[in-house]
């Protein structure tokens, strides 16, 4: 009897001996390495135990690995792909040999929610979304149907709001109010549909809750295994069926909003209009139907909703991120926002904040020398699209010496390469708008492969200068007549998602700025 106990309690040491060696060797191995390369499952356990903070993962292993890092997926689930944030091999890649790196079949696959829009098209679709595209935002009459867009949901949206809460010291989401705003400025210009997201009471909207929830699992389809995520979404379980059910919801909203305006052309068309009335206004939406119809005559409306969603999801969530980061970054460096505000107050015409935004105040906004830098220094440490991916058509040798084979993947992690010593110096965690300013006192720009929040290379972001006309609109609005204070205490950290959310948003509470500072400061 007593020798079938020791067995059982031999059966039982047994396996706990081995995990208990299996532990001791996996934290040596972590000691002795950037990451542990088991059998079978290559360094995939290290990169899921660093799931929940992928970004600053990605972050210390290329600073430990000068830039670029080979990363060794599980053997069967074609996962291998090499990590850099080197800007030669970002100016090769995106620059110089561009034509060998398209968009790749991975990319295709795991963001298909795209479909084939300008963010994930290649070759001729991509080529003709972008001149199209192009086209129509250096229309001379772009910029100013923007601004008026951007100053009417101001002084209608978001000023009433800012009033309403600053009066009754309510605690808001920054990050949403943004989104929702944004989201309405794209889609009044897009579309020409206001869906009217935001409002005093801040109606819940399952298309944003929906956005947020594909961005999380697009992040996790880049983690997983392929044939993992495609059981995932096969069975409807998960981030999968999150995003199956969010992306029902848009394009029942994109769909709708494309029948209502075929039926406004068809109306306009009845009516008879004249060549010049027809010309007076700028109408973005008609412009991009036209194009679906010439392109795709066969199934135009799929190919106008590609077109469409991602030019959305590309001003709304950038934009909305980017602003949400630049004001929690003010918060932490007063001495920022002060140099900023007095910037404004020597610039704009009127110290009436209402009178400014519905003046013509696109030359103004040039002069805001330090709030550009500002922003860009946000953009520098907090990119919208905190990375991005491509695939070499043919084998290539990077600058960096790395040999690439013909459809492996490439990641460039942009959230690290604002961090490298290496690229932007010892104070590279500091946030510095003087790093964008010349001795001179103009705006100092720094090459694409280097400051790749806005892409870099013949794919360089058509949306850029909208970006920085629709945040600096934003930016000198509410510094000019509000204080933000983030609330105490509250958490603010990357969301593991495609798009650099907050985790758990920005919530603030808003004063009126007479009656927050000092009056040398005002």
């Amino acid at each position: 009897m007593g020798a079938i106990n020791n067995i059982g309690i031999e059966l039982v040491l047994l396996p706990l001996s081995f995990l208990i060696f299996l532990y001791i060797f996996m934290m040596w191995r972590r000691k002795t390495s950037l990451l542990t390369n088991w059998p079978l499952v290559g360094m995939t356990p290290s990169v899921l135990m660093n799931a929940h903070r992928i970004h600053d993962f990605a972050t210390c292993i290329l600073q430990k690995s000068n830039l670029t890092f080979q990363f060794i997926g599980p053997s069967l689930a074609n996962m291998t792909s090499l990590w850099t944030c080197d800007p030669a091999n970002i100016n090769h890649i995106l620059s110089k040999n561009f034509k060998n790196y398209p968009k790749g079949p991975d990319f295709v696959k795991i963001f298909d929610i795209l479909g084939d829009g300008i963010l994930s098209a290649d070759g001729h679709l991509w080529e003709v979304q972008r001149r199209t595209t192009v086209s129509l935002f250096n229309h001379a009459q772009f910029y100013q149907t923007l601004q008026n867009i951007a100053r009417e949901k101001l002084e209608k949206r978001l000023v009433p709001m800012f009033d309403h809460v600053s009066k009754h010291g309510i605690e808001v989401d920054l990050l949403d109010i943004f989104q929702r705003l944004n989201f309405d400025n794209i889609c009044s210009l897009l579309l020409d549909h206001d869906p009217q997201s935001l409002s005093l009471d801040l109606p819940y909207d399952p298309l944003h809750q929906g956005l947020v929830d594909v961005q999380e699992a697009l992040l996790y389809r880049h983690i997983l295994p392929e044939s993992i995520w495609k059981l995932q979404s096969w069975i409807g379980f998960g981030k999968e069926k999150k995003l199956s059910k969010a992306w029902e919801c848009i394009d029942e909203f994109l769909y709708r909003c494309i029948s209502m305006k075929r039926q406004q052309v068809v109306l306009k068309n009845s009516e008879h209009m004249s060549a010049a009335e027809v010309d007076d206004k700028l109408d973005i939406s008609t412009a991009f139907m036209e194009f679906a119809d010439k392109e795709n005559p066969g199934n135009p409306d799929k190919f106008l909703r590609d077109t469409l969603f991602s030019i959305i999801v590309a001003a709304r969530d950038t934009t909305s991120v980017a602003l949400s980061w630049f004001f929690w970054l003010l918060s932490k460096n007063p001495s920022v926002e002060s140099k900023i505000l007095e910037e404004i107050n020597t610039n704009l015409q009127s110290k009436e904040v209402k009178s400014w935004m519905l003046s013509n105040n696109r030359e103004e906004l040039q002069k805001l020398v330090y709030l550009h830098g500002a922003l860009c220094e946000s953009l520098r440490l907090y990119p919208p699209v905190p990375f991005d991916h491509k695939s070499p058509a043919k084998p290539d040798i990077l600058p960096s010496g790395h040999r690439v084979e013909k459809d492996s993947q490439i990641l460039f992690p942009f959230y690290a390469m604002g961090r490298m010593e290496s690229i932007w110096g010892k104070d590279c965690l500091e946030f510095k708008p003087e790093r964008w300013i010349t001795e001179q006192g103009g705006i100092k720009h720094e090459p694409s492969y280097k400051f790749v929040a806005f892409g870099a290379g013949p794919r360089l972001c058509v949306g850029k200068d909208m970006a920085f006309t629709q945040m600096k609109i934003l930016a000198t609005a509410i510094i000019h007549a509000y204080c933000i204070q983030v609330v105490e205490n509250h958490p603010v950290v990357p969301c593991n998602s495609v798009v650099l959310d907050m985790k758990y948003g920005l919530k603030i509470r808003v004063s009126k700025r007479n009656a927050c500072l000092p009056a040398s400061v005002e």
